[in-house]
């Protein structure tokens, strides 16, 4: 026979060449540990390798088959050929043990392999028991083998160049539970640190692959007829392994390795099986088990696991159900944080508590509703993602629980309310992101009750069915569905009650929008636009514009989503929606991040541009193409503030040929419709950079737009603006027609301004020897024009009376817009006429028709008869003549700085301030001495003058046309505190996000100068020493305890956009600038060099001024915990901490070295001084030391008083916070109570 000849070449000579004492000693050890054997018969086995195994294991698995029936006749061939079973039992165990080792070759753990699966194989043939086969050690080792055979770093990446074992250093996996597996990994751990590592080909590997799945087979086999009922510990062990296969090989490729994993199933299918022992104590042991093992490994073994869960719940049926509570609690605290293993572990909670009697499901909700309070963040984290997979399921009716208690958990409203909603407010910025991102997707839910996904922000009328659930939900005192506004519980009215809260609830929800954590944002954002795109909420201006604010974030993960969320509720066909959109968007083409850039763009693209298509008037526009057209109506009538960056995302297009013949001829096609203002819109974007155009079709709208009065300014615009561009295929004809408009001052200003810029287009087009004369020839007419109507109004004693004021502004433009293009033709009288307009000289003027004098005295403007729109569109013009003439600008300078000062008129005032600022960027240097009085105006009456003043400076200083001279900067910073809160945040979004990036330092160079400034104390030799006048020093003053939290709230501000670095230079110049000046007494403890001290001492204690590095990274707050597997997360924490400890070193150094001995000093002098300093002194000692508070003595050991001081003002300060804490934590109402429901075994089934 076959097996007699793979006996005899294995083991006929076991006998003779393994002496009977070595034998003993195996067993007499138990098989625990590896006996040596002597070299040469150690050599002489190993000889004969792994290939002598496998033809043996074959032999005995095919004589197994083939006689099933006498399969008893192997032990007597083992008998004939004189091979001792208690010998072949301990050769096998020389071979498992030898490959069991870390430093285990591949031969050896191969040959390893092989010798387990044969001492399977013999142990599940029967008779085997009773032939002295069975160890319990042994059995568990060889179970075991696959776990220390194969390398368990094989699938990981290896350093370059590094030849390394498998088992790499790092943190030990903690065991689960306690026994032989334990010792193992123990001892394996200990293996680790003195073993040589060794590397492994990828034959190797195959080589080891191959041997593992033998083992894994040969495992199944003895389940099938080995009966563990009576050794519990072995059915753990098997447990065990078969979860350890099911992720042996899943760093690989799983597809090519899926017969492993079922393999692992179908063993645990066996040991579920009575063979192997009761069956409720099995799987109780088993499930336990396997949750502790599976989210460990690949999310693709956990959808597996999901369906074997299932299959065995459904063979087992009211059998499993008792331990489905204990595997699903056991689910919940076991998950970790990562998003891949909640959402399967979630999915397996909702397939497990589909098999629940209403009952159970209940009980397991009520469980729930307390695990979803748990301190651990990543249960309450958890709670969310099975709450949304339980709402995808039916809702359950309240009237299949038998327990009426649990009865009320039943109710997807439940879930919403008590459960999801409530986790909005969680103290984990994850949670509440995760709880927002929820509510968001509830309104997706197409299963879901419309009634419910909206019930926490329904403020539209609610109908009498839901009020009576209310109603009747809150008489049983069940669960409270609002009990997250605790005031609506007082109404007495159900509908008033559920309305106010939901008024309450969104407006929570707005101000998430608003948070400070970007994934809180995020979330919220997204939970607010699908409460618009569902209409639960008015989709009103008030609502769309916090959407679209969020386009302008300082996060730009929180952009992008901004634009996705605008686009997603272009779906609501509204034109407050189509406003917000074009707001949040448009603007985003000029943002700083270049991929938000180019997410606005590609909106921009997909819906205005890509629908433009043929016109045709007997055929209808589609939705897509309404919508186009309407934005491009919106953007030439209510949003025509957009057009700057619009045309900066037409010039972008430019570079990138996207405007084609066909796209232009589809354009032009519309030039007729309806929608016409749309097409030139877009005709005048794209004409520069078009291939060709129709000119005759472009002339014909010319022709038409001339005849006709239904045409709109803007369109006029559209249109003239095309018509400059083709300027050099216009005729004559059509150059005298537009002379002879802009001569007949019907336009609007606007179109007038259109007109000059056409007008200046078409000389462009001739020669340079012809381009100037043609200006001046015609621009220099339109001047005598104008000046010929001015003179007839104001030298006229009458003219006033008559006055035509909408034509007297329209030649005051004219003439301001023609004169930028003929200064030449601009002559004396011209500019004492529009200076008349400003002031009291037409009596002067009117004897001297012929010959004016060269100028008239003039200090400031004077009140005349003429209306103030008519004066402030003087100072327009008189502006652009200065543009051209600077001896004007001399002239005029002083002129306009004394109206800012005295002048009464708002709208003439703001139009000085445009004027001062345009002169800058021409006449940098000469109106450079009058940047104080422009900035004067941030602390003008008017917040339109402040607003605009504002503005320009920040244009002028981004473009470095003005430096951060003299007081420019803190004027700056009492713009911080502006009465106007838009005008505050405009200053903070100017300063932040323009200026500090072209100066990053700018905040740091002024900010010890901003104590003495704001103070208005002027006694330090080196600060507050820029020259002001008397009333630009009470303007801008902000000393004194009323202004004290204005004050702060600049420091506070500046201190935010530090960077550490900043911080800690900033500290010591303190240090240096001013508490040295005070120890040296170099500036008196006056009264004002108290009040100087005193709030150094406050800004030195403010959280802001300590350094980020010593502090809680603001992404991971106390109670959370990083993700286990986030091997970045580790390392940036293990960086942190690091970095920490060494700023924290440094700190304490300067810290002793510097400050200590200025503290000691100071306070030496206070209390000479009697001074109320020294309370600030104290407090500024108790902010710092805490966290030296071990080690006050050492710090001032040179002051034993002061060191006791600071301890006994450690130790109040902390009696104090615990007595603030349990007056926090003790209210006069008391708790509140639970629901019935949820006060017995809250924490239990």
């Amino acid at each position: 026979m076959k097996v007699k000849a793979e006996l005899r070449v294995l083991g006929g000579n076991v006998v003779t060449v393994v002496v009977s004492a070595w034998v003993d000693a195996v067993w007499d050890l138990e098989f625990t540990e590896r006996k040596p054997l002597d070299d040469a018969v150690e050599e002489e086995l190993m000889a004969r390798g792994d290939k002598a195994f496998r033809k043996l294991y074959h032999s005995l698995l095919t004589h197994a088959a083939e006689h099933q029936q006498q399969s008893a006749s192997i032990w007597a061939i083992l008998g004939e050929n004189r091979v001792s079973v208690k010998s072949l039992v301990a050769v096998l165990s020389f071979f498992v043990l030898t490959g069991k080792s870390k430093s285990a070759n591949v031969q050896q753990r191969v040959s390893a392999l092989h010798a387990a699966s044969v001492y399977l194989l013999l142990l599940g043939i029967p008779g085997s028991i009773a032939n002295k086969v069975f160890h319990e050690v042994l059995l568990d080792t060889c179970s075991n083998l696959t776990s220390h055979c194969w390398p368990q770093d094989s699938g990981k990446k290896r350093k370059k160049d590094v030849v390394k074992c498998s088992q790499a250093e790092g943190k030990r996996s903690k065991p689960t539970r306690k026994g032989t597996a334990e010792m193992d990994v123990v001892e394996a751990d200990e293996e680790e640190e003195d073993e040589e590592e060794l590397h492994f080909s990828g034959q190797d590997l195959e080589k080891i692959r191959a041997a593992v799945a033998l083992l894994v087979q040969s495992l199944l086999r003895l389940l099938q007829t080995f009966p563990l009922r009576d050794r519990p510990q072995s059915t753990s062990s098997c447990t065990e392994v078969m979860l350890r296969n099911l992720s042996l090989f899943l760093r690989r490729d799983i597809a090519k390795l899926r017969s492993v994993p079922e393999m692992a199933f179908y063993g645990l299918q066996l040991l579920c099986s009575p063979k192997h022992g009761d069956q409720r104590e099995v799987r109780l042991r088993w499930l336990i088990v396997m949750e502790t093992y599976f989210y460990k490994y690949h999310v693709h073994v956990t959808e597996v696991k999901n369906i074997f869960l299932i299959h065995t719940v459904t063979e087992l049926k009211e059998l499993a159900l008792p331990l489905l509570h204990v595997l699903l609690q056991h689910i919940c605290f076991q998950m970790v944080e990562k998003s891949e293993y909640r959402s399967h572990g979630a999915r397996a909670v909702g397939m497990l508590t589909s098999q629940m009697t209403s009952t159970d499901y209940a009980r397991f909700l009520k469980w729930l509703y307390s695990f979803s309070r748990h301190s651990k963040m990543v249960c309450r984290l958890f709670s969310v993602d099975v709450v949304m997979v339980l709402l995808e399921q039916e809702e359950r009716k309240p009237e299949d629980c038998q327990d009426l208690e649990l009865a009320v958990f039943l109710p997807h409203k439940f879930l919403i309310q008590s459960l999801l909603f409530a986790r909005r407010m969680d103290e984990s910025p994850t949670v509440q992101g995760h709880a927002l991102a929820s509510l968001a997707q509830c309104l997706e839910l197409s299963a879901l009750n419309k009634t419910y996904r909206t019930l926490p922000f329904r403020t539209v009328e609610i109908s009498h069915s839901d009020s009576f659930i209310c109603e009747g939900e809150m008489k049983l005192n069940h669960v409270n569905l609002l009990c997250c506004v605790g005031t609506v519980q007082t109404e007495t009215d159900s509908n008033s009650c559920v309305v106010y809260a939901a008024k309450e609830n969104v407006s929570l929800l707005l101000r998430r929008v608003k948070d400070s954590k970007t994934n809180i944002r995020k979330s919220a954002l997204q939970a607010l636009v699908g409460l618009l795109k569902h209409n639960v909420i008015p989709v009103s201006w008030e609502n769309l514009a916090v959407v679209s604010e969020r386009c302008r974030d300082q996060a730009v993960s929180v952009k992008k989503k901004a634009l996705q969320c605008m686009g997603d509720l272009l779906a609501v066909n509204s034109p407050v929606v189509q406003k917000a959109w074009l707001q949040g968007v448009v603007p985003a083409v000029v943002d700083s991040e270049n991929s938000v850039q180019d997410k606005a763009l590609e909106a921009l693209d997909q819906v205005l541009l890509r629908h433009v298509k043929m016109y045709s008037a007997s055929h209808h526009l589609d939705a897509s193409q309404r919508l186009t057209w309407e934005l491009l109506g919106l953007l030439c009538h209510d949003c025509q503030n957009l057009s700057q960056y619009f045309s900066r995302a037409f010039t972008i297009w430019s570079k990138q040929n996207k405007f084609t013949l066909s796209f232009i001829t589809n354009l032009i096609s519309h030039t007729e419709a309806d929608h016409a203002a749309g097409a030139w819109l877009l005709l005048s974007k794209v004409v520069t950079s078009s291939p060709r155009l129709p000119y005759g079709k472009i002339l014909d709208a010319w022709d038409r737009m001339v005849s006709s009065k239904d045409v709109s300014v803007t369109t006029c615009c559209h249109i003239m603006s095309v018509i400059g561009d083709i300027a050099a295929h216009l005729n004559e004809d059509s150059k005298i027609d537009l002379m002879s408009w802009l001569k007949s001052f019907t336009l609007s200003l606007e179109l007038i301004s259109a007109a000059v810029e056409t007008l200046y287009l078409l000389g462009c087009t001739l020669n340079c020897s012809f381009f100037q004369a043609f200006l001046n020839q015609h621009c220099g007419e339109l001047v005598s024009v104008c000046e010929a109507y001015l003179a007839s109004i104001i030298l006229n004693e009458k003219g006033a009376e008559n006055l035509n004021e909408d034509l007297m502004i329209k030649h005051l433009h004219t003439l301001g817009v023609a004169s930028l293009h003929c200064p030449a033709k601009v002559g004396k009288r011209t500019v004492l006429l529009v200076e008349s307009v400003l002031t009291t000289h037409s009596d002067k003027l009117a004897g001297c028709q012929d010959e004016l004098p060269a100028s008239l005295p003039l200090s400031q403007f004077k009140s005349n008869s003429l209306p103030t729109r008519v004066r402030a569109n003087g100072v327009i013009t008189l502006g652009k003549l200065c543009l051209q003439h600077e001896d004007l600008v001399q002239k005029y300078l002083p002129v306009f700085a004394r109206e800012l000062e005295v002048g009464t008129e708002v709208a003439v005032r703001n139009n000085v301030v445009v004027i001062m600022c345009d002169l800058c960027v021409r006449y940098t240097n000469i109106v450079d001495h009058y940047i104080p009085n422009i900035s004067a105006c941030l602390r003008d009456d008017k917040p339109i003058i402040r607003e605009q003043t504002l503005i320009m400076l920040v244009n002028l200083l981004q473009e470095e046309f003005v430096k951060w001279k003299g007081s420019l900067f803190f004027r700056f910073m009492v713009t911080l505190v502006d009465p106007v809160p838009a005008i505050a945040s405009l200053c903070e979004y100017c300063l932040v996000h323009l200026l500090l990036k072209k100066n990053p330092e700018m905040f740091s160079q002024h900010f010890i100068e901003c104590i003495f400034h704001f103070n208005s104390y002027s006694n330090h030799k080196s600060y507050n020493k820029f020259p002001q006048t008397e009333h630009e020093k009470v303007r801008f003053s902000l000393k004194g305890a009323q202004n004290r939290e204005k004050r702060f709230r600049i420091y506070r501000f500046l201190l935010e956009n530090f960077t550490d670095t900043q911080r800690f230079n900033t500290t010591n110049k303190i240090n240096q600038t001013i508490l040295a000046c005070f120890a040296d007494e170099e500036l008196p403890l006056d009264t004002d060099g108290a009040e100087i001290l005193s709030e150094t001492f406050n800004i030195l204690s403010l959280k802001e001024m300590k350094l980020q590095a010593m502090s809680a990274p603001a992404d991971t707050p106390a109670g959370e915990e990083p993700e286990e597997d986030n091997m970045a997360t580790m390392a940036k924490a293990v960086l942190q901490a690091a970095q920490k400890k060494v700023v924290s070193q440094v700190q304490k150094k300067v810290f002793i070295e510097n400050t200590v001995p200025l503290i000691i000093s100071l306070k030496n002098l206070l209390e000479r001084k009697h001074s109320p300093v020294l309370r600030d002194l104290t407090a500024y000692l108790q902010v710092t030391m805490q966290e030296y508070r071990t080690e006050v003595k050492e710090f001032f050991s040179g002051d034993e008083q002061l060191a006791a001081e600071v301890e006994f003002a450690l130790k109040t300060a902390e009696k104090e916070k615990e007595m603030m804490e349990q007056m926090e934590n003790c209210t006069l109402k008391g708790d509140p109570k639970p629901p019935p429901a949820q006060v017995r075994n809250q924490h239990a089934l």
